[in-house]
């Protein structure tokens, strides 16, 4: 079976992209991390970009969107 695999965000810093790997791994959505160059000077590491199977698109970019907040009720 081949697996289509989609970039879902591409980052400055490896880690970000590895605690968003996480997270998707703790609701089994598979994931994996690329780097994109060369690790950058003290330990934050280098560009990386999150990639997802296909068919697991829209859960991940649900599971990883910002909470909206509710609105303010007017006083």
């Amino acid at each position: 079976m081949i697996v289509s695999w989609i970039t879902l965000k591409t980052t400055a810093m490896r880690w970000e992209a590895e605690l968003m790997q996480q997270v998707l791994s703790s609701h089994d959505i598979p994931a994996r991390v690329i780097s994109l160059g060369v690790g950058s000077y003290m330990g934050v590491g280098g560009p990386a970009k999150l990639q997802v199977p296909s068919e697991h698109l829209w859960t991940a970019l649900l599971l990883l969107s910002p909470v909206d907040e509710e609105p303010e009720e007017a006083q």
